[in-house]
């Protein structure tokens, strides 16, 4: 697919050249004087204008199209209205000054229309039609998301991509990689691990190719924190955030954006644990309490077990009497079974 885009951008630029060199070579049949050189000048001239056409693709391609329906629609307004009122100075004598005149309007009146269609589009109404990604019931093909660092360098966002649960298109800002880094850089070898795994994170995302992966190049100059640019790109992009940063969670929930929060998506997905039910322990260390006894669950959720801080080290039968929900995670308090009470006494 990729040798399919190449070649085709080859044609491209291609043809300009050639017309170039037509229009060039053209020229002496009009009567102009023109140089030898004329014709290579136009080749030169058909090169950079494919060129710059190939450059507005990496422009719009991360505009929505909605926002590009509405800045067409107002710039053919705003040229329309341009034309009109142009039509009151045709009686001027002077060629040069209409014209003058006309690009002016135009160039007022094309970019009013343009800013404010791609503005007010927000607020019409259009019926359903998912192809045109208009209407306010309807969906984009692909889903978007954008991956911050904190859940970049957590992990789980690979096994969780492989397990099928996330598709669509995840999305890697510049500004994220750059943060990644400077983390993999660090003189503290903590940082440095951290950062080298985030990096290794998202090569696993591109080599196992179960989503697509894009790494978006914009930037926002007048932003400095990396959590101000995530919100301010999601908003762009129409996009939801992943992350298992609580301040960014609020921040972007604040301002409309949906959050995927991965520690919140582990809580939800641990176990049901309900009173009275019978689990069997082993009992690791001592609780904060006197006669308490800590032990976890495969999850790796804290049970308290009262009066077993003399089974250190053995597996106990308990009882769930209570379950504390903090935002740290579960707690589960528990006593030892009847049996296993009386026979510590």
């Amino acid at each position: 697919m990729k040798w399919g885009w190449f070649t085709l951008k080859l044609i491209l630029i291609a043809i300009c050249a050639f017309g170039g060199y037509v229009i060039g070579v053209s020229l002496k049949g009009e009567g102009i004087v023109v140089y030898w050189w004329a014709p290579w000048a136009g080749v030169f001239a058909g090169l950079l204008v494919g060129l710059a056409g190939l450059s507005v693709e990496k422009v719009i391609k991360h505009i929505p199209l909605k926002l590009l329906t509405g800045g067409t629609i107002g710039l053919v307004l705003g040229l329309s209205i341009a034309k009109l009122i142009a039509v009151g100075f045709a009686s001027i004598q002077n060629t040069t000054i209409s014209v003058v005149i006309y690009i002016i309007l135009s160039c007022i009146f094309g970019y009013i229309g343009m800013v404010l269609g791609s503005i007010k589009v927000e607020e019409l109404r259009f019926p359903n039609v998912p192809l045109l990604g208009l209407g306010r019931g309807s969906r984009p093909h692909h889903t978007t998301q954008i991956l911050d660092t904190s859940v970049i360098i957590d992990g789980r966002i690979a096994d969780i991509v492989e397990t099928g649960f996330v598709g669509g298109v995840l999305v890697i800002p510049e500004f994220v990689l750059q943060e990644l880094q400077h983390i993999a850089d660090s003189s503290d070898p903590t940082r440095k691990v951290r950062g080298r795994r985030g990096l290794d994170v998202i090569k696993r995302l591109q080599l196992e190719k179960l989503v697509e992966v894009q790494i978006d190049r914009q930037d926002f100059e007048n932003l400095s924190e990396v959590d101000a640019k995530l919100v301010a790109l999601a908003l762009r992009l129409g996009a939801k955030i992943v992350t298992n940063d609580y301040n960014l969670s609020k921040v972007a929930e604040v301002q409309g954006i949906k959050v995927l929060n991965i520690n919140q998506l582990a809580n939800a997905l641990k176990p049901v644990v309900l009173p009275g039910e019978i689990l069997r322990l082993h009992i690791l260390r001592e609780g904060k309490e006197q006669g308490q006894g800590i032990a976890y669950l495969e999850d790796g959720t804290m049970v308290v077990v009262e009066n077993a801080s003399k089974h250190l080290g053995q597996e106990v039968e308990v009882s769930v009497t209570s379950i504390l929900q903090t935002t740290a995670g579960r707690l589960i308090f528990t006593t030892l079974k009847d049996g296993e009470f009386s026979r510590q006494h």
